[in-house]
């Protein structure tokens, strides 16, 4: 009888690799669910669910990401003050046309994230840009089209 046993990765072991997205006309919501599954390491065969084994994710042209049907209007991000009374809310519109419209992806993936020390960690290995230039050159990051991975992808 054969029997094999699943290999947990070390931290040491791990290889990360770099991938540049261009999220010029792509839907919010799926890309954010690809860039969640490669910030985790998912998309590998040496996936460890406690170990930080993911790749870094450079997202460029993020003030053109596409959200689809009424969300850009009635999906509203809110927050608190800390004051009585301190709710305060602005919708995905308000924000992408506001000063830092990266953001919107930011907490779109973080909310995908496992919450605590990991978590934290892997979102650092995310790189969001609202314009068509980023400073990651140098690490030679592989381009990766998902407007091609599914025709849903891209907003037309």
């Amino acid at each position: 009888m054969l029997t094999t046993q699943t290999r947990s990765i070390k931290p040491a072991e791990v290889q990360k690799g770099w991938v540049l997205i261009d999220a010029e006309g792509l839907v919010l919501g799926r890309l954010a669910t690809l860039i969640a599954n490669r910030l985790r390491g998912k998309h590998k065969a040496t996936f460890t669910p406690h170990v930080d084994c993911g790749d870094h994710v450079v997202v460029v042209n993020a003030d053109k990401i596409r959200v689809t049907g009424n969300k850009a209007e009635q999906s509203v991000f809110y927050w608190h003050t800390g004051y009585p009374g301190g709710i305060k809310g602005r919708s995905v519109k308000e924000r992408l046309e506001g000063r830092y419209p990266e953001r919107v992806l930011e907490k779109a993936v973080e909310r995908m994230i496992t919450r605590g020390p990991l978590g934290r960690e892997q979102m650092r290995n995310l790189h969001v840009y609202a314009g068509a230039e980023h400073p990651h050159a140098g690490q030679q990051p592989s381009t990766l089209d998902v407007g091609a991975l599914n025709r849903k992808n891209k907003v037309i």
